[in-house]
């Protein structure tokens, strides 16, 4: 790990050729050499500070990182809280949408020198869900995918969000997942984990879940009270064997 990087805001080509915006953290320094690029895909809060943060926290430890900002187009320049509301009144980001935009994160990021030319993505809240929906609509090299809902259950009725089910694509899943939930979390439940552990078990996809106890959705999130400290930083250490496996140099 240094502390040596290098980070800023950019324009990538979405989904359609779109422009939008995105924030890019690489390693730096001359230590620094090429490993696997990560796409961070924020939570329905939106591109915020603390995703930013976390960016920043993969580049520091030698992972060149990029999050595409899914609310560009609705809510150019907004806060994050305002476009976050414009895109929640909308019913989320539409699944095409998603993956087109992850795929222009995952061009720029092979395009980098720092780059090896093989790519992950990991996302939080419904960036979980959109980070296994990745996974099954890309050729990715490794997807993380933090307490996302919705993956083998229906959206209830007056979520802020519409969205199908992933069931029907798990067979395409194209490398290794991470999952990583909170035993205490209603969305995903322990059940609903359940069943996506047995479907991709019985697909015989390769796999790894760890579920904490005394936590909820968000625990992550170190800004929240959801935030539990002890299972963040398993989590983490959990995220960071997972990537020096399968996106080392």
């Amino acid at each position: 790990m240094s502390d040596a990087l290098k980070a800023e805001t950019i324009r990538l080509r979405g989904h359609g050729g779109d422009e939008i915006e995105g924030y890019l953290a690489q390693p730096a320094g001359d230590e620094a050499r090429p490993a696997g690029g990560v796409v961070v895909i924020h939570h329905m809060p939106g591109y915020d500070e603390g995703t930013k943060e976390i960016t920043r926290r993969f580049a520091a430890h030698g992972y060149p990182a990029l999050c595409p900002n899914l609310y560009w187009r609705e809510a150019p320049g907004a806060s994050p809280d305002d476009a976050a509301a414009t895109v929640r009144a909308a019913g989320g980001v539409p699944d095409e949408r998603l993956v087109g935009d992850v795929a222009g994160a995952v061009t720029v990021l092979k395009g980098l020198p720092e780059c090896n030319g093989k790519v992950a993505t990991i996302g939080y809240c419904s960036g979980g869900r959109q980070s296994l929906l990745a996974a099954c609509s890309l050729p990715l090299d490794a997807a993380v995918d933090c307490y996302g809902a919705f993956v083998m259950r229906p959206v209830p009725e007056g979520a802020p969000m519409s969205v199908k089910p992933l069931g029907d694509k798990l067979k395409d899943l194209s490398c290794p997942l991470l999952g990583l939930f909170g035993a205490d979390d209603q969305f995903p439940s322990p059940e609903e984990v359940g069943e996506l552990e047995k479907a991709l078990a019985h697909l015989g996809k390769d796999f790894e879940f760890h579920s904490y106890a005394g936590a909820g959705h968000a625990f992550f999130n170190v800004d929240r009270p959801a935030y539990r400290g002890e299972a963040a930083a398993e989590g983490w250490n959990r995220i960071w064997d997972f990537f020096s496996r399968h996106l080392a140099p």
